[in-house]
């Protein structure tokens, strides 16, 4: 039986537990372990990946900007998408115009719509608009009556009268009119969260054209389609062996 004092000495049946001191010699122990502490090399990890993930972000941008990748897809990218239908073939009829001449017309179109006793920051439409169109001068042929033209006994001359020159419909070119100003009072605007008008600008349409038909009425366009209309007759017939060519024009 063992002696008292060596009661806490390990035997050979009884080994010792090992030590705080004895446990820091092992070379498998971290030195001075925290408890309850997240162990270091988790956080060495993820940021050794999102170093990587930010290299290679660098690098593609890199590439791309050489030319050898195409370029990168926009997620949020605005797209355009066309769900306009086929056009429809409505009618088709033929031709007989001769357009001797063309003119180009611009317009600038001041339109004010207010009410009276009404201030105009409450209720008050003003659109300046610049409007640019063509009007074009032709002869009908298919309107030349029966005898409209008389040869010579001789063959030496011709006479031909002709329908007076009319003006097309005016063309109004979207690319080059345009919105220079609008003004719109606050229930106008209002009104146009609303109920929105998408013809509202249909007006301002209609008066620039109406302004460019009468322009090109005052302009003398006929008169230079007529004489152009004669001096291509005249180069025609007398191609044809024809020395003396009149041309002549109805009353319109």
């Amino acid at each position: 039986m063992a002696r008292d004092g060596d009661i806490n000495e390990p035997t050979r049946e009884f080994p010792g537990y090992p030590t705080g001191e004895s446990l820091r010699e092992r070379s498998d122990v971290p030195a001075d372990p925290t408890p309850g502490r997240p162990g270091g090399g988790a956080t060495r990890g993820l940021l050794a990946v999102l170093g990587a993930a930010a290299l290679a972000v660098v690098v593609l941008l890199g590439v791309q900007a050489t030319g050898i990748l195409p370029d990168f897809r926009n997620p949020f990218a605005k797209e355009q998408t066309d769900r306009s239908q086929p056009p429809l073939l409505k009618s088709i009829r033929d031709l007989s115009r001769y357009v001797a001449a063309e003119g180009n017309f611009q317009v600038v179109v001041d339109l004010q719509k207010d009410r009276n006793n009404v201030p105009a920051f409450l209720l008050n439409e003003r659109t300046l608009f610049v409007g640019a169109g063509s009007v074009e001068a032709y002869v009908d042929f298919a309107k030349i009556a029966d005898g409209a033209v008389v040869e010579s006994a001789d063959g030496k001359s011709v006479e031909i009268k002709l329908p007076a020159p009319q003006l097309g419909e005016t063309n109004l070119d979207l690319e080059k009119s345009y919105v220079f100003a609008e003004q719109r009072g606050l229930i106008n605007r209002i009104n146009d969260l609303v109920a929105g008008d998408p013809n509202k600008q249909q007006q301002v349409y209609k008066l620039a054209e109406d302004k460019i038909t009468a322009a090109a009425r005052d302009s003398g366009l006929t008169a230079r389609a007529q004489e152009n209309t004669r001096k291509m007759l005249e180069g025609l017939l007398r191609s044809l062996g024809y020395e003396k060519v009149t041309v002549t024009y109805t009353a319109p």
